[in-house]
């Protein structure tokens, strides 16, 4: 019995090209490679599986677990009439109508989806003589590298030697992530190494492995995390600390003479005014506080009463060294401070909820390799914002807090008078554009990471990498609706 063809069509019409690529690629263990190249839209795709019994009405399990797997949990409750917390308990049933995208074929989408271009220009060129040259153009994507792999024989759930030597190759940290999930999977037995098999196969420098089992269907697939409850209107608050004029500590400490102005910050204030509203935070801005106006200011809101609420989200904007930040005055506060006034002894109406609190402020000294902007402290008359790695003990040792730091310890991150800073404002492009598909933050987080470490300043080439750091229990998902 088949779908209704207005549900599938309204599906499809929300899918773009990527998206239909991804679907394709997912969905080739079930449906014939002649046929797949043949679809030319999600709704192509959708008949060529419902041809093959995999879409049937009564039944979309499937095709709920491919908008999940790329993404797209808005179409769930839009078209389908499912939530994301469906989904997550089918994938958990051991059985038919269980996950049906193996999970072979849903790491090398995730990697696809991590790679770099400059990574992907590797595998281009260690590719070149391997596969054609027609199939190594330009607008060649990741998926595309796979797939004429796997037609050639080069790569498949059984054969990750070439696949292994590549990732060696560009970055070892790619192959980790596959190695990780393949052990996340229960298919330890697949990760031999070259003293353990004592021989290497395919190109240089790939190990050969051994023929693996099949990998199972959902019946290993690791027991879904229960999500923060966040259904409370307002969900919380969002306490924004923005210092900008720093007049006041150039006049009263010595060692702050050279340090700028904050230009720049209200744009980032804006940004987090305007996500924060709309995943449904009540949002309290503060301005140019001194370090014992900082104290007062987030000692009132622990003292205020959540008990009605479902999280707190703390957003600090100023100048700073390790593990402090800086009032406007140029006088301290620890970060640790800060973060310890919402612990369970600190803040019982906040007792198993989580507690977010986003660093923007500058940390250190030393720089990455790679731009000079504006300085988050006194040493520089550069345009870097100076953020430090996150301290261990900078959070609280209990449960239910995410730290999220601009850059790794002793190092710098960068704001520009214009456009604001690279942490804030790509945290914020990045939950706008994940929290409606019902992404965790952890994993928003990363995206995060690797955008900004792709970043390279105009003059000296320096760059950053943020740091989250979290003790979280469970999923924190922001909704929108």
């Amino acid at each position: 019995m088949e779908l209704p063809r207005w549900q599938l069509l309204a599906v499809s019409e929300e899918l773009d090209e990527a998206e239909l690529a991804a679907l394709k690629f997912l969905s080739r263990e079930h449906v014939p490679r002649r046929r797949l190249e043949a679809a030319r839209s999600a709704h192509d795709l959708f008949e060529a599986l419902q041809e093959r019994g995999a879409l049937e009405a009564g039944n979309l399990a499937f095709l709920r677990e491919l908008l999940y797997r790329i993404g797209r949990i808005d179409l769930l409750a839009a078209h389908l009439g499912s939530s994301l917390e469906q989904v997550e308990r089918e994938l958990q049933v051991s059985r038919p109508g269980g996950a049906r995208v193996s999970p072979y074929r849903y790491l090398l989408f995730q990697l696809s989806e991590d790679i770099t271009k400059d990574e992907l220009m590797s595998f281009k060129l260690l590719l070149d003589g391997a596969l054609p040259k027609s199939k190594l153009t330009p607008e060649t994507t990741m998926l595309d590298i796979f797939i004429e792999m796997e037609k050639k024989g080069l790569l498949g759930k059984d054969n990750l030697s070439v696949l292994k030597g590549l990732c060696e190759k560009i970055n070892i940290s790619l192959w980790n992530r596959i190695e990780d999930g393949l052990n996340l999977f229960g298919q330890e037995e697949m990760l031999i190494t070259e003293e353990e098999t004592g021989s290497t196969g395919g190109p240089e420098g790939c190990l050969a492995l051994p023929v693996a089992p099949e990998f199972p269907g959902s019946c290993n697939l690791p027991s879904q995390l229960e999500a923060y409850k966040m259904t409370s209107r307002p969900c919380g608050v969002c306490l924004i600390l923005n210092n900008h004029n720093f007049a006041k500590a150039r006049e009263t400490v010595l060692e702050h003479k050279y340090l700028r102005d904050r230009n720049g910050t209200d744009v980032d204030a804006a940004a987090l005014k305007n996500v924060f509203s709309k995943l449904h935070f009540r949002i309290e801005e503060h301005r140019d506080l001194t370090a014992d106006g900082i104290r007062k200011t987030v000692n009132m809101f622990r003292c205020e009463n959540h008990e009605d609420k479902d999280c707190f989200v703390c957003c600090i904007l100023s100048h700073g060294k390790k593990g402090i930040i800086y009032g406007v005055d140029g006088q301290e506060v620890s970060i640790r401070e800060l973060t310890t006034s919402f612990t369970v002894q600190n803040c019982r109406s906040l007792a198993g909820k989580p507690k977010v609190f986003f660093i923007q402020a500058c940390q250190g000294n030393a720089f990455h390799k790679g731009v000079t902007i504006e300085a988050d402290s006194a040493e520089q008359d550069a345009s870097v914002e100076r953020d430090v790695r996150f301290q261990l003990d900078c959070i609280p040792a209990e449960a239910d807090f995410l730290l999220g730091m601009a850059t790794l310890q002793d190092y710098v991150s960068y704001r520009s008078p214009r456009e604001g800073t690279w942490y804030i404002q790509a945290l914020c492009q990045h939950l706008e554009s994940r929290c409606p598909r019902g992404e965790n933050v952890v994993s928003i987080l990363t995206a995060v990471n690797r955008e900004v470490s792709r970043k390279t300043g105009e003059r000296n080439a320096e760059k950053q990498m943020p740091q989250p750091i979290f003790t979280l229990k469970k999923k924190l998902i922001f909704p929108v609706n």
